[in-house]
Formats: structure tokens, sequence, C-alpha cells
């Protein structure tokens, strides 16, 4: 079996080992630091409505720690191994590890307070089971339980599957027939997170331009690029959703593909949970079709700055 595919298909298993584990309350009130998928997990909490600072490492440790040291923080890397995760460490008296290596250097520093294993298993490409094992862990951290929805994942999963390929066919055949200049998924509430993961995981699986942000912001400016280009609209129950379908309808009218991913069965703000799904699928089988051999060709799946 393709290993990138393989990896994906692993999601609804490794959920369930994080699921069933044992992990303590996450403290609130602190900086939850990470890069790309490890800061958008927590972002979707802030949005859920928790007393968190999500920020990236890098711009917490050039701009904000002011070389000072702070009590506490979380701080999150898959492998354990990225720079920025890695120099925070020494911005804080005592910090919490969330990685898929409880041995790497950042869940062995002697300041660290207590590690979070994700549990999603070997990962070599983009991040699949690692994102969806971040948000079970935290859910379960904050307190909530998401038994619930991983059960919903493994039974529909074949179904997102089928959904993820159809996003491919229909941004492929949207691509063939004219020229595209543009390409959006946009999200509301926690699914800024979302939205901000699956531009990531295509851009880096298809070598095209995607580009995540909120719903709201796309609607405040970036709506003037709507002919001709392809948009990708997140919803889920909750506050902004007749705003969304409004939305969806006026940048049609003015000359935008737009598509929609959506779990009608599943509350707001558990809904990050599967509406992620279907664009791994969506990123492998576009791949595919592009002929796309590596995911990662400018550089690795960690990211060792200079």
């Amino acid at each position: 079996m393709d290993p990138i595919l393989n990896e994906i298909l692993e999601i609804p298993a490794r959920a369930q080992d994080v699921l069933t584990s044992a992990i303590d309350p996450l403290p609130l009130h602190v900086p939850y630091l990470g890069m790309g998928s490890s800061y958008f997990a927590p972002l979707a909490f802030k949005y859920i409505g928790l007393p968190i600072y999500p920020e990236l490492a890098s711009e917490y440790y050039y701009y904000l720690a002011k070389g000072k040291q702070a009590p506490l923080a979380v701080i999150l890397s898959q492998s354990g191994r990225s720079s920025e995760a890695l120099w925070c460490r020494e911005l804080f008296e005592r910090y919490v590890a969330v990685s898929n290596y409880t041995d790497s250097e950042l869940c062995t520093a002697p300041n660290v307070a207590r590690v979070l294993p994700i549990l999603a298993g070997e990962e070599h490409y983009s991040s699949s089971k690692t994102y969806v094992n971040t948000l079970v862990a935290l859910f379960r951290g904050f307190g909530f339980s998401p038994e619930a929805t991983v059960a919903l994942i493994t039974d529909k999963f074949d179904q997102y599957r089928q959904q993820g390929e159809q996003l491919a066919n229909e941004v492929f055949a949207l691509r063939s027939q004219h020229a595209i200049h543009g390409m959006y998924v946009t999200g509301s509430g926690p699914n800024i997170a979302t939205a901000y993961e699956a531009a990531l995981i295509l851009s880096e699986s298809t070598k095209l331009n995607f580009h995540g942000l909120p719903m709201a912001q796309y609607d405040h400016g970036p709506k003037e690029t709507a002919k001709d280009s392809i948009v990708i609209q997140i919803l889920a129950k909750g506050e902004t959703y007749d705003r969304t379908m409004r939305l969806s309808d006026m940048i049609a009218r003015a000359g935008a593909d737009v598509l929609m991913v959506e779990e009608p069965d599943v509350e707001e703000p558990y809904s990050i949970l599967a509406n992620i799904i279907p664009f791994n699928f969506m990123a492998y089988y576009l791949a595919q079709k592009l002929n796309i051999g590596e995911t990662f060709v400018v550089g690795g799946k960690v990211t060792e700055a200079i």
C-alpha cells in the first residue's frame, strides 16, 4: 500500500490509542507554543473559548519573551526536534511537553514538568495522525469528552475518503477547465485552525498554493478575488453558519467555484476532529493526479532553523 495513504488510514486507530491513554489536566492561562500543525491545534481551543495563549514558537522567542523567563508553558512539537520549540525551553521555569516522541530533546530537558505523548506512531508525511491525535489529547487535557466524535470518525471514515477524493477530482477538473488564480480554505471559530491545517497539508502535498484564513477575514477584502478562484468553505453548527452560506452565494455569483466541507452530525467544538479528515484524503488524491512524487522537497518534515 502507498505509505502516504497508509498513514491517513491509521487515523482512527491512532486516535483511539490517545483516547484511552492516561492524560492529566492541562494548565490554563499560559502560552501554548508550536509551529505549523502544533500551533494550529491549540489555536482551535482558543476559539472554543478556553483561556490559553497559543503563539507561534518562533515569534514568541524572537519578539514576545524579551529574554525573560516565565513560570510555565505548554510546548508542542510532533518530532520534539523543531528548532523554534527547542529554543523556547529556556524561556520557562517549567513546561509541559506535547510530542509524539517522548525521548526527544523537547521531552527530556531538565525543566520538563511532564510529558503528554500523542501516540500517533511513525509519521513521515503530512501531519495527518499527529494533528488529529494532538486535538484528541488536548480535548481530554482540557476536560472534554471526544469519545463520541472519535467513534463517528471511525464509522464514517470511508465516507470522508470518498469526500476527499471527490474534492480532489473537482479541484483538478476546475484547474483543467480554466485558469485559477487563487485557492482558499476558510473556516470560523475553532475551524479557523482546520482551514490553516488544510491549506498547509494541501500546499505541501500538491505543491500548489492553498491559502487558509478565517471566513470573516476572507470577507474583508480577499472576496474581491472571487472570479476564477476556488474557495473551500468549512461549515459547522455555530454562530457564523448563516453568514458563511450567504458569503458562499455572493462569491459564487461573482465567479468563484465554491466547495463545502461539513460534518453535520457533530457540534461545532468537536467538528474540528471530523472536518480535517477529508482534506487529508484530498491532498493525497490531488497529489496523485498531479503526479507529485515527494511530499518534502525544499525541506524536510522537521524544520531545523539556523
